[in-house]
């Protein structure tokens, strides 16, 4: 996609939409190209059991949740 000032001031939604499309935008200032926006290549949402720290503690067969967040907490929220 090619964009100009004015399109980037008045229509940058479009300007939004053609990046999350993963396309290139081509920045024209009086018709020569002053620069190019690239979409940021973000990796699509994984499940948690696809990440590589999933499984990695021994520790979560022994205690739930709360008692390993009480463990790391400490003393500290004991009044609370």
């Amino acid at each position: 996609m090619k964009a100009t000032i004015v399109d980037l001031r008045y229509k940058m939604n479009d300007v939004l939409k053609a990046l999350g499309r993963n396309e290139q935008v081509t920045v024209l200032y009086r018709g020569k190209v002053k620069g190019i926006l690239i979409p940021s290549g973000q990796k699509s949402k994984l499940k948690i059991t696809d990440h590589p720290f999933f499984g990695m503690s021994p520790r979560i067969d022994e205690k739930t949740v709360q008692d390993l967040m009480d463990d790391l907490r400490g003393s500290r929220y004991d009044d609370v």
